[in-house]
């Protein structure tokens, strides 16, 4: 299993940054359809497994992968627009995960400042946090106004270590998808993976994160030998299901 960088494992973090969409809400596949919609109401007929494999890239980025960067650039604003307004419909019925907000809560009970990280605009971040109701223990979140570049690029999280004002080495980063991986390990920060974003384990694992937890209810129960407790991770990931 790939190590990232980082020493969360050997000293107990200050910070826990965590993703949005489909690490701490089952909103992964929202965005698979809504952006197929969206992209096929613009004439453009993309795989919804090719979509799916992007989400958690940001807009910024996921028209070029998804269309190639050759595409034709002058509906990229009105096809975000349309993406926007097809997931703006599910606001007020967007998934929570299982253990997600007790998730938030017991780290904070602990100590250490919940910051989250994402690239998503400011109202999706704000319906999320509704959702999650847990706004008690959210120290600081992100949003794309934030940064300049959104993930795989480490603004993201460099930002969110701002907010929670401490260094790489303090921080473990919680996140789903490849992309989560490889913005944390840029930012030299450690990176926890969860399963909830229906990215494979064996394709996770690769990307690099310390381990992976099927969930954030996974993660809240082996918390106390997780790297956000300060603890090496298990030498086998599926050890921590």
């Amino acid at each position: 299993m790939s190590m990232a960088t980082g020493s969360a494992g050997r000293h107990r973090p200050r910070a826990a940054l965590f993703d949005l969409d489909g690490t701490l809400v089952d909103t992964n596949y929202v965005h698979t359809v809504t952006w197929w919609q969206a992209l096929h109401q613009h004439g453009h007929d993309v795989p919804m497994a090719r979509i799916h494999r992007a989400v958690g890239m940001g807009g910024d980025r996921i028209l070029d992968h998804l269309l190639g960067p050759e595409h034709d650039h002058r509906r990229d604003d009105a096809l975000r627009d349309a993406h926007h307004a097809l997931y703006a419909t599910w606001f007020d019925a967007l998934p929570v995960l299982d253990g997600a907000a007790d998730l938030l809560r017991a780290l904070a009970a602990r100590g250490l400042r919940v910051v989250l990280a994402s690239s998503a605009s400011a109202d999706e971040v704000a319906a999320i946090r509704a959702a999650l109701d847990a706004d008690d223990v959210v120290a600081a979140a992100t949003s794309a106004a934030d940064v300049d570049a959104t993930k795989p690029a480490p603004d993201l999280v460099v930002r969110a270590l701002e907010l929670a004002g401490t260094e790489p080495a303090g921080a473990v980063f919680v996140g789903d998808t490849v992309w989560d991986v490889r913005a944390a390990a840029r930012a030299d920060v450690t990176c926890v993976g969860l399963l909830t974003g229906g990215v494979s384990r064996a394709e996770l694992a690769a990307a690099g994160p310390v381990t992976v937890y099927e969930g954030p209810g996974a993660l809240l129960r082996g918390l106390d030998a997780s790297p956000l407790a300060g603890r090496e991770p298990a030498a086998d990931p599926a050890a921590t299901s």
